[in-house]
């Protein structure tokens, strides 16, 4: 039996163990990881010693011909799968999407440092921290110094020496890749709960496919096309290499048996060729310091989350993406899909999408195409060195022409797929089934205020009037998403629903909850009829001067809430401001309609009573409505044809804290020292958390095994 066919069997009887024993079978993770380091162990020292003997026996002209050879490969395989990343929106299905209110909305572009990443300013700080790119940097510039050192051939040889047996303490751990296979699968299969792929189907479905397309087709029938070599030489002689790639996820373990598999294709054509096999361990280590296609090809992921959040890139943005897509995927990936989400301002907690994701399918298809990728850089370059290599305009064209229509086919034949079985929308019923994160205490809700209100005797403390009447009155206002809303059950939840609940159970008492326009809660609370109000305000310079606030519990951003299509319209001051004639609508507050005249003295202001005249307006009245990004994203998964957009750099925050009257100091400082408890407690992060980022849809069931499950042998 092969090692290939060993390690598919591996990752088989992984895959059954796995679902069979579930949770149970996590402690063969430690296995999975310790095969990972073994195979990484060698990984460092082989780039480092290789790269500086391979350079250091070539000449300069040599050396100068190779970096050209391989540098315009490298370009063409990029190319390709640049090319696949672009059209992959293709595939992605006419659906209705929406997202929760992500904090990277407000954030500014991170900052991305190739110098520190390339330039080892301690090369054995690199060497230590597995830096790569520094390391083939410092190996470089070693290796080109020896070039014209007296006597260099004393040095060459050990290097030589150590190269090989590093590539024996390779091949001794590649032989137990079936028994890490099983371990890493086995885990993988056990703990990841099927859940976690929802909403991901579309990409894994995609990205497997069009990495199947790079992989077996695209790359391979380049290097045949221009190589002496047959296809069954570059996939079928590589297979070890390849499968072991795709079982681990980790193209870094199978470096050196790509190289040492190189090396012997080109030893069995003889002559030059056989030659041009010492070239190998240059290109190899030197072509793993740049992405690969199979990293370039993640690229996708941030095309996806776009429109998965309904946060698209636009095409217009796509020479800027690509261009700072292959400079960030110099660095890990986990750095860099980060950046890009960031870049492009979509939602920060898609990266968790991702992880999810590159752990299912990506790892694994990425390192199987940047395997062939390696292996296609280390064999035109040294074939072309050997002048054997047959371009051929002809076929080349018709090759081409041949992949266009695959990829074409690819593509969209997964979008006929998935709009054949079609998608229902659930984020508006995921949010309007959310229930109360805390128990909740008896609570009675009233259709109006009083119509005359009771006296109340100012001189008792508002918190011994509450413990006297048993109860927290509170007022509420329609339309206060994620605050307070009620939910499908009719039941009041939300943020301020869950602190509300909190504080009448601390204070002993229940709730009473009344109705209150937004105009009457000053003379409300002066009276003593309301102790506060639910949601809290937003805290004005008008308010300020009828009620006291009590330390601010939430911070909202001001922000546009605008149709999908148009939301990069409004992404930035200058982009906002240079749109005419704009008609914006405004919550029908003085301090907001005078903040939208001064920051758009062109546009028309309109003051609305209430944000659903904006969202039920189906004559497209107004261009967008001056809004909050955490309430006008709990707005979107109610109406997901609309979406946020806050312009950069004019990130402006709005302080949201509870009211009451202007007279009682004792309850505004009661109330910001408990607002300050539960900041200190973590309350407000979790309920934060819960409300306003989502955390409320993202409750997980117990994973599923057959072990339990079918034959209930553990609980």
């Amino acid at each position: 039996m092969s090692l290939a066919t060993k390690v598919l069997l591996g990752l088989v009887l992984g895959l059954v163990a796995g679902l069979f024993f579930g949770e149970s079978i996590a402690f063969v993770g430690g296995v999975g990881t310790a095969f990972i380091l073994l195979l990484q162990m060698t990984v460092v020292p082989y780039i480092a010693v290789s790269l500086i003997a391979g350079l250091g026996s070539l000449t300069a002209s040599e050396a100068l011909s190779l970096a050209r050879r391989a540098g315009a490969v490298l370009l063409v395989f990029w190319g390709l799968s640049i090319t696949a990343v672009m059209l992959i929106p293709l595939s992605f299905p006419d659906w209705t999407t929406a997202s929760f209110f992500s904090t990277s909305l407000v954030e500014g572009q991170a900052d991305f440092d190739l110098l520190a990443l390339f330039i080892p300013a301690n090369p054995f700080h690199s060497l230590a921290e597995a830096i790569v790119p520094s390391v083939v940097v410092f190996s470089i510039a070693l290796g080109l110094a020896l070039m014209g050192v007296p006597g260099k051939s004393s040095v060459l040889k050990p290097l030589a020496v150590v190269t090989d047996a590093i590539g024996r303490i390779t091949s001794f751990v590649v032989r137990l890749a079936p028994y890490g296979v099983f371990a890493i699968v086995a885990h993988a299969a056990g703990t990841m709960d099927p859940a976690d792929v929802k909403g991901l189907e579309v990409y894994v479905v995609i990205y497997s496919m069009m990495a199947l397309v790079l992989a077996f087709w695209a790359i391979p029938g380049l290097v045949v096309l221009v190589t002496p070599f047959r296809y069954k030489d570059v996939v079928w002689y590589t297979r070890d290499a390849l499968v072991t790639a795709f079982a681990t996820g980790n193209l870094f373990v199978v470096l050196a048996v790509l190289a040492d598999k190189s090396k012997k294709l080109l030893e069995s054509k003889g002559g030059e060729t056989a030659k041009s096999a010492t070239l190998v361990d240059v290109v190899v280590p030197t072509a793993f310091t740049f992405p690969s296609a199979g990293k370039m090809l993640s690229l996708s992921f941030v095309l996806f989350a776009g429109w998965l959040s309904g946060f698209e890139v636009s095409v217009t943005q796509y020479p800027v993406f690509v261009v700072t897509g292959v400079a960030s995927f110099f660095g890990a990936t986990v750095l860099a899909i980060p950046f890009l989400l960031n870049m492009f301002q979509i939602p920060a907690d898609t990266f968790q999408l991702f992880l999810i994701a590159d752990n299912v399918v990506g790892n694994r298809f990425g390192a199987l195409v940047a395997a062939v990728h390696i292996l296609g850089l280390a064999l035109i370059p040294a074939c072309a060195t050997a002048g054997v290599t047959r371009i051929r305009p002809w076929r080349l064209v018709a090759f081409g022409a041949a992949t266009v229509v695959v990829v074409l086919a690819t593509v969209g034949g997964v979008r006929l797929a998935f709009e054949t079985v079609g998608q229902e929308y659930a984020g508006y019923q995921q949010f309007i089934e959310t229930s109360p994160m805390f128990e909740t205490v008896e609570t009675r809700v009233l259709d109006r205020p009083a119509e005359t209100l009771p006296s109340v005797d100012r001189t008792v403390p508002t918190l011994d009037r509450i413990q006297q009447r048993g109860f927290l009155r509170l007022g509420y206002q329609k339309d206060r998403l994620p605050y307070a809303f009620r939910n499908q059950d009719g039941q009041f939840v939300g943020l301020d629903i869950d602190m509300a609940n909190l504080l009448a159970r601390e204070l002993g008492v229940t709730l009473e909850l009344v109705p209150a326009d937004l105009d009457d809660i000053p003379r409300l609370l002066d009276a003593g009829y309301l102790d506060t109000v639910l949601g809290g305000l937003a805290v004005t310079t008008d308010r300020l001067k009828v009620v006291s606030f009590a330390a601010s519990h939430v911070e909202e951003t001001m922000a546009f809430v605008v149709r999908d299509h148009r939301r990069h319209e409004f992404s930035s001051r200058t982009a906002v401001q240079a749109l005419s004639p704009l008609r914006v609508a405004v919550p029908d507050v003085a301090y907001y309609v005078e903040k939208a005249q001064s920051y758009l003295p062109k546009a028309e202001v309109v003051p609305i009573r209430s944000v659903r005249e904006f969202f039920r307006d189906d004559s497209d009245q107004f261009d967008a409505l001056v809004f909050t990004a955490e309430a006008g994203s709990a707005w979107s998964l109610v109406y997901p044809q609309f979406g946020v957009a806050i312009p950069h750099p004019d990130v402006m925050a709005v302080p949201l804290a509870y009211p009451v009257a202007r007279d009682d100091p004792e309850m505004v400082e009661f109330l910001s020292t408990w607002v300050e408890l539960k900041k200190k407690d973590g309350t407000l992060d979790r309920l934060y958390e819960y409300w306003i980022l989502g955390g409320a849809t993202k409750r997980r069931e117990p994973r599923w095994s057959v072990i339990r499950d079918v034959l209930g042998w553990v609980d």
